[in-house]
């Protein structure tokens, strides 16, 4: 019965930022659980070593998804492999790292359209394939700047604050139909995004003693509340941010 509850087996699922960091983490985790799952990033040859280690439940899209001049046809592509995905997890992300005094309007606009814009008009593509299944999973990736303001996070702060509402207003538009839309908030996590952090030991270590549990995440401790929001499990979670964070934002 527990299996069943958070299996994902023969779902198609679709993974923006697969080709590193958490959303490579996730593709790689909905894969192996028995999903079939379309990467998609703008990084070909990143791609394609995630595939090869993903199996043949992989493959791949080359796009970016803040190009909504090419929207079409990247969500062409996307359904190409194996059919309308039930399942989008939304990893890409930017984060420009500007001080307020030195945001620009194309660091502004590179940020929100990536991090905040191109969850939106994705999934509304993909909206009309899940309702037709009667059951979709949307889940969008939230962050400590959600709630928290960073130094040099303006930008990549509000685009995440968004993501809350967002969230949200996806819950309210699409539930009735069978899709559940909420999001993870990650913690410090060791990627691509956070090199800046990590390669600070000092700055690292602060971070983890702000935790409730005294350490910094592990890509694994991303498993379990991923595959419960994209399975049946939980079916009657909608609009909601569940921080994966440690216990940071509880203090």
């Amino acid at each position: 019965m527990a299996d069943d509850l958070f299996s994902v087996k023969g779902r198609v699922a679709c993974v923006t930022g697969a080709s590193s960091g958490l959303g490579r983490h996730a593709a790689l985790v909905l894969a192996r659980a028995g999903a079939r799952v379309v990467g998609v990033a703008r990084r070909e040859d990143a791609l394609r070593d995630w595939a090869a280690e993903a199996g043949e439940h992989a493959a791949y899209v080359v796009a970016d998804v803040a190009d909504r001049d090419a929207l079409p046809e990247t969500v062409a592509a996307i359904r190409a492999p194996f059919g309308a995905p039930q399942i989008v997890v939304h990893a890409a992300g930017v984060n420009t790292r500007q001080a307020a005094d030195e945001v620009t309007p194309e660091g502004w606009d590179a940020t929100l359209a990536l991090n905040l814009t191109a969850p939106f008009f994705l999934t509304q593509a993909l909206v009309p394939g899940m309702r037709a299944d009667g059951w979709g999973r949307v889940v969008n990736f939230a962050s400590l700047q959600t709630t928290r303001a960073f130094p040099g996070g303006i930008a990549y702060g509000a685009s995440k604050a968004g993501i809350g509402q967002l969230t949200r207003a996806m819950a309210e538009a699409w539930s009735r139909d069978g899709i559940t839309a909420n999001a993870i908030g990650p913690g410090f996590f060791p990627t691509e995004l956070t090199q800046a952090v990590f390669g600070d030991s000092d700055r690292a270590a602060r971070n983890a003693a702000q935790t409730c549990i005294g350490r910094n995440g592990d890509l694994s401790d991303m498993d379990g509340p991923l595959l419960f929001l994209c399975s049946e499990a939980s079916r009657y979670v909608t609009g909601q941010v569940l921080m994966v964070d440690g216990g940071f934002t509880a203090k």
